[in-house]
């Protein structure tokens, strides 16, 4: 980072100024910031002024802080595979990078052949310790990642379809069969989800402790996992999608979204892969040439493209949203990628394929250094139940889930509640009443078990569902009823009482 000045035939190494420190400790701020603060000119109240006038300024010498320890004090630095001559980083095999790293490093490649309970979907806690995998023949195993020892395995003698981890390795769902289980670290069984259906798909949003699923009828849900709530639909709070998009003309094979939440990677059947800036909800690259079936995005930013028996993983190293091939591997012939995932904090990918999993080195992949108040892989059980407790006080309701992120934080203008318009009411209505028709009966026995009843008994739960929509009605349209009353022409009073109306006074 010093100057050269050539001073009479010899270089004199100058320190850096103060003025590209500060330059470069401002860039590293913007990262820590996360966001403009609140507009507080705007605001009436001086109390609630000052409170957060106190707040922005802690928040502000916090930022500054973590921005000068991550320049003076992280142990590590990010790298990447540098090509020479007419060398390509794609070109390089998986033995060549065996050959040149660490011991450590070089335990990170291996491959599990499990023959007859594949294919496998994986996934991993936000520290990258743990691995839990699953094969679709109902094979379910927890592996500790630094160890490579195999915390608990279970065979639940049923088709799954995906696995994920909750907040941390003491919990994990599995999409079944019929329904999506939760289980714990010992493998017993905790719930069972039966209004999801028959789920294709999961994912834990953990900063909202929401189990988010996606069934074979195109049902998305949410799952409350701290109180059990269930909400259904796009978003949490809506019954309706917030964007939809056109992305590819046919089906889409796959899906990702870049750790900063500005890009999203989507997949077509017309062999195409694009990338698209979600702020502005348009392509800016179009890559040719794949026809992925799962697509996931590094801590760095490098995707990872599974096709058939070959990954390939893609870079963006200009900082332009300009993706191009960085490296590539093949598996044995006839293995069948189904899911690639990245270990977080690790320069490793995971790929689940139909006889087995298999992991690979890709240098620069993860990030080098870990916060350990966010994920750290070294925690003790004490840590881990201490960081339980303080996650769900930092709980972020569900109606932070936002296209604008940057509207967390600001200041709610004061206005009057706007009333639902009646599209919305009869979504929610039509929503209450396909919630009604999923519950599936009691078996009764012979005599109470006739179709008559049957039919019965679901009118009765479709009736209820709509009650409370028809008695809000009824109110609203009770009270237009009385305001229009009021407004109309005087009630005639009885002639006892006429004397004790006032009198208009004489024009």
């Amino acid at each position: 980072m010093g100057l050269e000045e050539e001073a009479g035939g010899s270089a004199k190494i100058l320190p850096p100024t103060e003025q590209e420190l500060s330059a470069e400790l401002d860039t590293k701020l913007q990262k820590y910031l996360r966001g403009e603060g609140a507009d507080l000119e705007a605001l009436k109240d001086k109390k609630l002024k000052g409170q957060l006038f106190v707040r922005e300024k802690l928040y502000g010498n916090s930022a500054k802080a973590a921005a000068k320890f991550e320049k003076w004090l992280m142990p590590s630095e990010g790298g990447y595979l540098e090509a020479e001559g007419v060398e390509k980083t794609w070109r390089i095999k998986q033995d060549q990078l065996t050959r040149e790293v660490d011991i450590l490093s070089s335990r990170n490649q291996y491959d599990i052949v499990l023959k007859d309970l594949g294919p496998y979907t994986l996934d991993f806690t936000p520290s990258g310790r743990y691995m839990a995998t699953a094969g679709r023949k109902g094979h379910v195993a927890i592996v500790d990642m630094k160890s490579m020892e195999l915390i608990r395995e279970m065979q639940v003698k049923e088709t799954v379809r995906d696995i994920v981890f909750l907040h941390n390795e003491s919990f994990f769902a599995v999409a079944q069969k019929k329904y999506p289980y939760i289980y714990n670290r010992d493998g017993i069984e905790l719930h069972c989800l039966k209004e999801h259906g028959a789920v294709s798909r999961l994912q834990f949003l953990k900063n909202h402790f929401l189990l988010a699923s996606i069934n074979k009828f195109g049902q998305l849900r949410y799952q409350d996992v701290t109180t059990g709530g269930t909400v259904s639909m796009w978003k949490p709070t809506s019954a309706a999608p917030l964007v939809k998009m056109l992305c590819h003309h046919g089906p889409i094979s796959a899906l990702a979204f870049h750790p900063n939440g500005h890009l999203m990677a989507s997949c077509g059947r017309e062999k195409k892969i694009k990338i698209w800036d979600l702020r502005k909800f348009e392509v800016v690259q179009t890559i040719p040439g794949h026809h992925a079936k799962t697509l996931d995005f590094s801590q760095k930013g490098l995707l990872a493209a599974g096709t058939g028996s070959y990954a390939q993983v893609l870079g963006d190293f200009s900082g332009t949203q300009n993706y191009s091939r960085y490296m590539g591997h093949s598996i044995a012939k006839g293995y069948q990628i189904g899911k690639v995932s990245f270990r977080p904090y690790e320069d490793v990918l995971v790929m689940g394929h139909s006889m087995g999993w298999s992991s690979i080195l890709i240098p620069g992949s993860g990030e080098p250094n870990f916060d350990t108040w966010v994920a750290n892989p070294f925690e003790t059980s004490e840590q881990r139940r201490e960081k339980e407790i303080h996650s769900l006080l930092d709980k972020l309701p569900p109606e932070t889930i936002m296209l604008d992120p940057s509207k967390i934080g600001t200041l709610r203008p004061y206005k009057k509640r706007e009333k639902p318009t009646k599209e919305e009411i009869e979504a929610e209505k039509e929503a209450a009443v396909e919630s009604v028709k999923d519950i599936a009966l009691k078996k009764k026995t012979k005599g109470r078990n006739k179709t008559s009843k049957r039919v019965m008994k679901r009118k009765v739960l479709i009736d209820k569902a709509k009650k409370p929509f028809l008695e809000k009605q009824m109110l609203e349209e009770g009270k237009v009823a009385g305001k229009k009353r009021n407004l109309g022409e005087e009630t005639e009073l009885p002639a006892s009482l006429k004397r004790f109306v006032r009198k208009k006074a004489a024009v």
